[in-house]
């Protein structure tokens, strides 16, 4: 029977994996991983260089990412079919399997589906990572919530009412699931009168990071790793150095 270990790699920098994950990676004999059809994938790419000889390697490619609706009836069937295959084939598994997760597994992870799958059949463990966010947000310079800023991170899926009304309540802004759905982030936040103070950051920590003003980024142009940042800046008078 198989024994679980679901690894968070943090943002992307391999420099940023736990002590904990980097054991878990050099000592495993089998890893599963999640990617898109006919690429590496970005988990299996920030651990290049750090895997035993002889690793056997598992690759989940997703049956769909952008091509359904994500709420559509086809896209929920087809992810829920790849999640219970995933699970009966990694459960069936003789000895441990590490499972790579960019990120933190627990915050809007792959893994999360496999685990509430799995929980209750095999041994899980999961190992916790920097968030994606996080990462980002370090790679700006300056900090995302001061004193009693209230944070709210927000999914590009969303309706854009939805997005415009917590984009008015928040004081500090993280929203993912950016790509195509950049467009109407911009509109909601120009709505909300928050266009001004808005930065995209692209693949942050990895190579080929970019850091700029969302009213200033082609939104056409959006690659899957980003987010899109607002700082806050404190509800409480600064306190002085």
């Amino acid at each position: 029977m198989a024994r679980i270990i679901c690894a968070g790699l943090g943002p992307g920098d391999p420099d940023l994996i736990s002590v904990r994950a980097d054991r878990a990676l050099r000592g495993a004999a089998q890893i599963a991983y999640f990617r898109k059809a006919g690429r590496r994938g970005q988990a299996r790419s920030i651990v290049e260089g750090m895997l035993a000889p002889g690793v056997t390697e598992y690759a989940m490619e997703y049956p769909v990412t952008t091509e359904l609706p994500f709420d559509s009836p086809a896209y929920i069937e087809a992810l829920a079919r790849f999640y219970d295959i995933w699970a009966d084939r990694l459960a069936s598994l003789p000895g441990e399997v590490v499972v790579l997760c960019e990120g933190d597994p627990f915050f809007y992870g792959s893994f999360m589906h496999l685990y509430a799958r799995l929980k209750d059949r095999v041994e899980v463990s999961v190992i916790p990572g920097i968030t994606g966010m996080a990462g980002c947000w370090h790679a700006t310079g300056q900090p995302i919530t001061w004193g009693d800023d209230v944070l709210s991170v927000l999914m590009g899926t969303l309706p854009e009412p939805d997005l415009v009304a917590h984009m008015q309540r928040a004081d500090a802004l993280a929203v993912m699931k950016t790509g195509r759905n950049l467009p109407k982030i911009r509109r909601a936040l120009e709505s909300a009168g928050r266009l001004s103070e808005a930065w995209l950051v692209e693949r942050g920590t990895m190579p080929g990071q970019r850091i700029a003003p969302l009213a200033e980024v082609d939104t056409a142009d959006c690659p899957y790793f980003a987010v899109v940042l607002v700082h806050g800046h404190g509800r409480r008078p600064e306190i002085a150095e």
